[in-house]
């Protein structure tokens, strides 16, 4: 939990750095240029874990609820909910006990604090992990829906869903835990990378094709009504755009903390490469900001989620 520069552990902390107060600064090295570094206070982190927390479980709860929801695409729709709280209740976690701890408040042996570290470590990169592996799950499904609409109810079970859930989760603990153990090996961090490329191409491939089955589908209505208006299509097809905001928008908050990784291995001694690692808390605040946004997506896009929302909450 403590340390700095890329080479301290593969996720790290949320405090690789210990500002005061949010704001840019130009970091010079002696012997390096002069960087931009985002320096984020503690506070922050706390606040954004916090609001990520109850989002995600109000999804939860209104998925558990509401039995129209209890269908594979909105099981993997929690279960990558429950994926994000798990990042906000490990960050908060370690943001908290770092303070306790440099305040006194807290005293824990060296020991001790590396077990934890471990241990969050492994959440951290197993919701990660469960994450894509969600993200990839959903866009199946909904590739499955309109391409295999007739066969969809037979072909997307629930009991096949409950199986590739468990596999993920399973998968997600067994691979983080391994990364984690290994985390000094180059081998780990491209294996890492090369999971998020294979998967951001796997979902690229198959929203691409939706969209231009979409495309093809409204033209063929518009000539067949004579006209050359947009068509609104059907609920797969608005699944399907809404999974691909989520898409842009988990690309745009993990994609440099990914870059961070790359950088690692191809130049973790380059002093430009030096001024991204000292951006790396601004990179973890970008997966928070991640966790908080999708629950927002899943209440704006669905109106059955959102009136089962309002239920739980009043």
């Amino acid at each position: 939990m403590s340390g700095q520069g890329p080479q301290r552990r593969l996720l790290g902390s949320l405090n690789g750095t210990s500002p005061a107060t949010p704001h840019f600064e130009l970091a010079a090295n002696q012997t390096g240029p002069r960087c931009l570094e985002v320096s984020i206070p503690d506070g922050l982190f706390l606040s954004l874990g916090l609001v990520s927390v109850v989002e995600n479980v109000l999804v939860v709860a209104a998925i558990a609820k509401n039995r129209n929801l209890h269908s594979p695409m909105y099981y993997f729709i929690g279960c990558l909910a429950v994926s994000d709280l798990l990042v906000s209740v490990s960050n908060v976690l370690e943001t908290a006990v770092m303070l306790l701890v440099a305040a006194g408040a807290l005293a824990a042996q060296a020991a001790v604090v590396q077990q934890l570290d471990d241990i969050i470590d492994v959440l951290i990169c197993g919701s990660m992990v469960s994450s894509l592996c969600f993200l990839g799950a959903i866009a199946v499904d909904r590739y499955l829906s309109i391409f295999y609409a007739l066969r969809y109810h037979s072909i997307v079970t629930l009991q096949r869903a409950w199986r590739a859930i468990s596999a993920i989760w399973v998968a997600s603990v067994l691979s983080s835990t391994l990364f984690i153990a290994y985390y000094n090996h180059t081998a780990v961090l491209l294996c890492l990378v090369s999971f998020f490329v294979a998967m951001l191409v796997l979902m690229a491939v198959l929203y691409v094709h939706m969209l231009a089955r979409a495309c093809q589908h409204a033209r063929g209505i518009a000539r067949l009504h004579k006209r050359q208006h947009f068509i609104p299509q059907g609920f797969g097809l608005k699944g399907a755009a809404t999974l691909t905001i989520l898409l842009g928008i988990f690309f745009l908050c993990w994609g440099p903390f990914f870059l961070h990784l790359s950088l690692v291995v191809l130049c973790p001694q380059h002093p430009i490469c030096g001024c991204v690692f000292q951006n790396f808390n601004l990179f973890l605040t970008l997966i928070i900001c991640n966790s908080i946004i999708d629950p927002f997506i899943y209440a704006f896009r669905s109106q059955e989620l959102r009136k089962t929302l309002q239920e739980v909450v009043l």
